[in-house]
Formats: C-alpha cells, structure tokens, sequence
C-alpha cells in the first residue's frame, strides 16, 4: 500500500488558538507548532498573494526535515485566469523552487470554480497551463531540479467528471483531486479515481446550506463525525494500494475542526492497518 499523508489545508487561523494553539501562541509560531503533529500542509496563502522564494524559504526554516508543503496556486492562473497568465504561472512555479531545491514541495494545487465549466477554449488552457507548470517548476518531492512537480487539479463543477478527461489527465500523469463536499447538483460527487501515480482527496465538510451563500469560512464550517470519517477508511486503502503516496487534507478549517477530523481519521486509518 502506498504511504497515506494526512494535513489540513491551512495553518495561519488566529480561531485556532485556544481549540489548537495554546491560548497566547503568536501568528510567527503556529507553523512550528503544526509541524510537531503533522507532516504536511497547504500553502493557501499563495492563492491570494503570489509567492516569492523568501517568503517559501522561510517556511522551510520553520519546519523539521521531511515536513512538506502544497502550494495552492494563485488566482490569476485558476480563478481570474488572467491575460498574462503564462507570465504569472512562470513565477509561480519558479518561486516553489525555494521548497523544490531543500526537498519540501509535495506539489501544487490548481483548485478552479464551479464557473469553470467544460468547454473548449477552457481546455486548452487547462492543457497548456499544465504544461507550463510542469516545465518551469520544480521536484515534486526529490532534490532534482530538472524533474516536473507533480499537479493536482481540483474542479469543483461536476461537469469535469467525465472518463474522458480522467484518459486525458492519465495520458499527462495529472492527479484528479477527489472531494469530500455537500451533494448539491452540479456539485462532483464522492469518486474514487485515479489519474496518475500519486492521489489527493480533500475533505471540505458537508455544510451544503452554507455552500452557496457562505463566506470562505461558513462555507467549510462543518466537523465530520466520526461514522462519517469511517465512511471513507475503505476507500482511502484501496486507493493507497494504486499509487505511491495518497495526501488526504481537510479544508474545513472553522474553530481548528481540520485538525480534529485530521486527528481522527489518522487514529481510524492506523486501527485498519
């Protein structure tokens, strides 16, 4: 079985002092803090503000040897799809390299809207924007800077949910991002598909009153129970048993519920074991 990598999508919360951080841990320390119980985060930051290799390189001295980190891209490449895109995603990848060169990138996370649907001209973007982050970036995971960083892509319109496109991202050795989200039409529904040799599933809770009308923080306030979580120990095994590394990371980050579903799912998968 491929090894099973468990986060949470995010870190920087000033509500998880107190529910997480001790009560008086300042902003500097909660990434020191998060990397005494796990071994991975997202960067979400990256998505609002464009990364730059100091910026990285100061995560990588805050953090043990082995720690790692997804970099979520930037809007301009995902959401906004800006004009001079290819300027953009050149930047973005050659600032991963602060976490490429030390062996800390576990790779990068394209997330698009629900408003990205599947035509034509969307893609061909989506194609020659991999291809773009693939050359000019780095490792996803080894000290080689000639190897291609491995890309997960998340689409959160069920429209992508086709074998077409799951051939296409095979044939690229993409990684289909599966979801864990409300079963709202038009929304993709839970999958177990693989699309390349590493996989990614992130849990963004189930608070489908919230999905629509919410804001980044009431639309993944939601805390999984615990028949839930178990719900999806199968699954997660046999999906290990396809690739070499499956990163599971909980996006529900409202009041520190991310760590605590990332603990708990941690203690289920090692009884299975």
């Amino acid at each position: 079985m491929g090894h099973v990598v468990v986060g949470t999508a995010g870190y920087s919360y000033t509500d998880w002092v107190g529910p997480y951080y001790p009560k008086g841990t300042p902003p500097s320390e909660f990434l020191t803090r998060y990397a005494r119980d796990f071994p991975l985060t997202e960067l979400n930051f990256s998505y609002y503000r464009m990364p730059e290799p100091h910026m990285l390189s100061r995560l990588v001295e805050k953090t043990p040897d082995g720690f790692r980190f997804v970099v979520k891209a930037h809007r301009s490449l995902t959401h906004d799809r800006a004009a001079n895109w290819r300027e953009d995603a050149k930047r973005f990848a050659e600032a991963s390299r602060a976490l490429q060169e030390p062996g800390r990138l576990a790779g990068l996370l394209l997330q698009f809207p629900y408003s990205f649907h599947y035509t034509r001209a969307n893609r061909r973007y989506l194609a020659e924007l991999c291809e773009a982050l693939s050359t000019a970036g780095g490792s996803g995971g080894t000290s080689s800077t000639d190897a291609r960083p491995s890309l997960f892509l998340e689409y959160r319109n069920a429209e992508w949910q086709r074998e077409s496109v799951y051939a296409e991202m095979r044939a690229r050795n993409l990684a289909l991002v599966m979801t864990d989200m409300p079963r709202l039409r038009g929304l993709p529904a839970p999958a177990s598909v693989v699309t390349a040799d590493r996989a990614y599933l992130r849990f963004h809770g189930r608070n489908a009153s919230m999905w629509w009308e919410g804001d980044n923080r009431s639309r993944y306030d939601y805390l999984y129970s615990r028949a839930e979580l178990e719900e999806w120990v199968a699954p997660i095994r046999a999906i290990a048993d396809r690739v070499s590394e499956l990163i599971v990371t909980f996006n529900n980050h409202a009041n520190a519920r991310a760590v605590h579903n990332a603990r708990a799912l941690i203690e289920l998968l090692n009884r299975a074991e």
